[in-house]
């Protein structure tokens, strides 16, 4: 090839390649990947955690000083009366005052903003699980229903063979014409699956669009997702479900809580300095005065708001309890559904497929030796058809049950 002609094919290449390029199916990945980068939810929960961290800048800061302007002694009867100078008792003040919290306060207030940090990142990594988890479910079910809709190119072609074999059974005299009537009304059968599971295949593309947005309608990679799943490795992890990682520091916030109002008893106290300027003819003056609070009614005041913030605790503690037991329950019971499913697709793909093929084999062959009548074949196809797609249905359970595992108990935070 000339170098001209290669530079003008070479841009045609490229445009080839890239198009290939962009075909490439979307892995489970590469969805998850993307669904935590742009999910609105997660959003929202990266900016309740940034404020969180904000809010803990100034957690345990004293309040800000106040400046203090005023008059004393301002004379308003008397020869005095209304003059700033005159009256040696009358001063122009200013001043500044610093209220202080005890320290246990100040420390009780910093440990609690601390744990709301702590919180903040607990709730946002129990979101993102469930974000993945949700996203690996959509995605799982789109490609059941795909892997479905792949099997119907096959059979149709199965039944195009078998209505030309009739035929020629027909044209040959070793069929009943009435039998020509049956791969049509087969192929019907098939149009209507096959509608039903493109219905299917589209609503399962409109709930991945809910995490994925556009991307969601690229072409899936076929390959089944798979997770291990072992009993006991999940049960070690029950307690790393994200539900319940949520309440240590929510127990952290509370009990910060409790210091904090336990330190109310103890008073707190401030600094005041002023400067008073006088008529010319008396000298300025300078005051200070240290304040403090006086908790004396406790009783009334500060024990209700510990008892508060303990009975908070017993609460969230029981709340606690609750959702242990709730997922528990809850682990059990998808470990016993997975390991039916697994049992179950063996069955199918091992025992139940073969059967029905070899089955099918033989009422075929009995059919060309004129043995077997042509309802009984196709009803043999419909039989194996249908355990076809339930193997798929089958794997697809399987894998959402392996994903709803993972995301609860088998995977760590981010």
């Amino acid at each position: 090839m000339s170098r001209p002609r290669f530079l003008l094919v070479l841009p045609l290449a490229l445009a080839l390649f890239n198009a290939e390029a962009g075909a490439a199916p979307l892995t489970l990945a590469q969805a998850l990947q993307q669904a935590v980068q742009t999910y609105p939810a997660l959003a929202a929960q990266q900016a309740r955690l940034d404020a969180a961290r904000q809010a803990a800048i100034p957690a345990a800061e004293l309040p800000d000083p106040r400046l203090a302007i005023g008059i004393d002694n301002f004379p308003v009867s008397g020869p005095t009366a209304g003059s700033l100078t005159d009256d040696f008792m009358t001063m122009q003040r200013i001043g500044v005052m610093q209220e202080v919290p005890n320290a246990d306060k100040r420390r009780a207030r910093r440990e609690s903003a601390e744990a709301r940090v702590a919180q903040a990142g607990a709730e946002q990594q129990a979101v993102q699980r469930a974000v993945r988890r949700d996203t690996a479910l959509a995605w799982i079910t789109r490609l059941t229903a795909e892997k479905k809709l792949a099997q119907f190119a096959h059979l149709e072609q199965e039944n195009r063979l078998l209505a030309e074999a009739v035929r020629a059974r027909i044209a040959g005299g070793q069929a009943r014409v009435e039998e020509a009537v049956m791969p049509k009304q087969e192929a019907l059968k098939l149009a209507d699956q096959r509608d039903e599971l493109h219905a299917q295949q589209q609503q399962a593309s409109a709930a991945l669009q809910r995490w994925l947005g556009q991307a969601a309608d690229e072409p899936l990679d076929a390959a089944w997702p798979t997770w291990p799943v072992e009993r006991s490795a999940l049960q070690a992890r029950l307690h790393q479900h994200p539900e319940l990682a949520v309440f240590a520091p929510r127990e952290q916030v509370l009990a910060a809580e409790v210091r904090e109002a336990e330190a109310a008893k103890y008073p707190d106290w401030g600094v005041a300095l002023a400067y008073q300027r006088r008529g010319q003819q008396y000298g300025d003056m300078v005051s200070a005065e240290l304040s403090f609070d006086l908790p004396v009614f406790a009783a009334s005041r500060q024990d209700p708001r510990i008892a508060e913030k303990q009975a908070e605790r017993v609460g969230l503690e029981a709340e606690r309890e609750d959702m242990l037991r709730q997922h528990t329950e809850e682990l059990e019971r998808d470990l016993v559904e997975y390991e039916r499913l697994e049992r179950a697709v063996n069955r199918q793909r091992d025992a139940l497929l073969p059967l029905l093929s070899g089955k099918l084999d033989l009422l075929l062959a009995s059919y060309r030796a004129g043995k077997t009548g042509l309802a009984e074949v196709i009803a043999a196809r419909a039989e194996s058809r249908s355990a076809q797609l339930q193997l798929i249905e089958l794997e697809g359970q399987r894998s959402m049950a392996a994903a709803r595992l993972h995301f609860a108990y088998g995977e760590d935070a981010e």
